[in-house]
């Protein structure tokens, strides 16, 4: 008897890679040439769901890749937002990514739980983890030129959507056997990476893959990262179709009143299983890491494809996200330099 392969996948069975095609096919092929990836878990978890799949992707390329600024600023910001989330996954993809810019020391230093030694790097690293909590110190001002700030922001809004994917839908291992914890390892992929990393493509490739988005956020206004944004929340705001109007209603109450905080084991507002969409919507909203086979098994029926899993799963993270962005003052905030 031939012996399957572990994968790295959670709850669902995305589409053999090699069987892609149209939309799906193209991200792959981006993701290869803009990212040094093909086919990375966090984003072929998302292939079952194609128009999330683009979404996400176009918003990742517009800000993290090829939107203004320092791309390991950006990394920087976007393990910050992974560390206050409690992503393993995202936080040793990104530490690699630190070592493909070239810093190798700043990201063995983060990989020690040190702070970085210049100042300006520790202000961004901050700014990403306060991202996390409504009205944070840290927030203010922006430790980065506001020129640059739809990148910044679309790559920590990018990244508090991902890692709630890749925590609810993911293992926590980036590699086979945890490898990622050895230095050799994390820093041989980060070159292997650095060709492509080291390089800035041109904006505007994602948004050819989606079809019509708006204009997005007045943050974002006049760039690229806009209407990828609007593309993302229109595509996560779809899953809320899956939930009646009291479990909709139990999801916007309890993200308007959220201070960003991790829930405590006596989750009180959490609902018990009986409400088993509920449930997985707030969990994928304030801790994914939570959601167990359980939890998916009270959802599951026979018309729930993994489709609607993933719709679910995106339409909760996405509600954490819209919390976030509108508190984050960004109309306000001032460039120090």
């Amino acid at each position: 008897m031939a012996m399957s392969l572990p994968t790295p996948f959670r709850y669902t069975a995305p589409p053999p890679r090699k069987s892609a095609t149209g939309a799906t096919a193209e991200v792959y092929a981006q993701l290869a040439s803009d990212f040094g990836m093909e086919r990375p878990a966090t984003f072929v978890v998302l292939s079952s769901a194609p128009e999330l799949l683009t979404a996400t992707w176009a918003l990742m390329r517009e800000s993290l890749i090829a939107g203004e600024g320092d791309r390991t600023g950006k990394e920087l910001a976007a393990l910050g937002v992974s560390l206050a989330n409690r992503c393993p996954f995202c936080v040793d993809a990104h530490t690699m990514l630190l070592h493909a810019t070239g810093d190798h020391s700043l990201a063995e230093a983060i990989a020690r739980g040190e702070t970085p030694s210049d100042e300006g790097h520790a202000r961004v690293l901050a700014w990403g983890r306060a991202s996390r909590n409504p009205g944070a110190p840290e927030l203010t001002p922006y430790p980065f030129p506001a020129a640059h700030a739809p990148a910044y922001i679309g790559t920590a809004l990018t990244f508090h959507f991902i890692n709630r994917i890749a925590s609810a839908l993911l293992t926590e291992s980036l590699l086979p056997g945890s490898a990622q914890r050895f230095r050799a390892v994390r820093s041989l992929g980060g070159r292997s990476l650095a060709r492509t990393v080291r390089r800035r493509p041109a904006p505007g490739a994602g948004l050819t893959l989606l079809d019509a988005p708006g204009p997005g956020p007045d943050w974002a206004r006049g760039t690229t990262v806009g209407p990828a944004y609007a593309a993302l929340r229109d595509a996560a705001t779809t899953g809320e179709g899956l939930l009646d109007e009291a479990d909709r209603a139990l999801v916007r109450e309890t993200l308007q009143g959220w201070d960003g905080a991790h829930p405590s084991l006596a989750w009180e507002c959490l609902p018990d299983r009986s409400r088993p969409g509920a449930r997985l919507a707030l969990l994928a909203a304030l801790a994914p890491y939570r959601i167990t086979d359980e939890d998916v098994a009270a959802w599951r029926k026979p018309d729930h494809s993994d489709h609607c899993l993933v719709h679910l799963v995106a339409y909760g993270a996405f509600a954490a996200v819209d919390r976030i962005e509108r508190s984050l003052p960004v109309r306000t905030a001032k460039w120090r330099p």
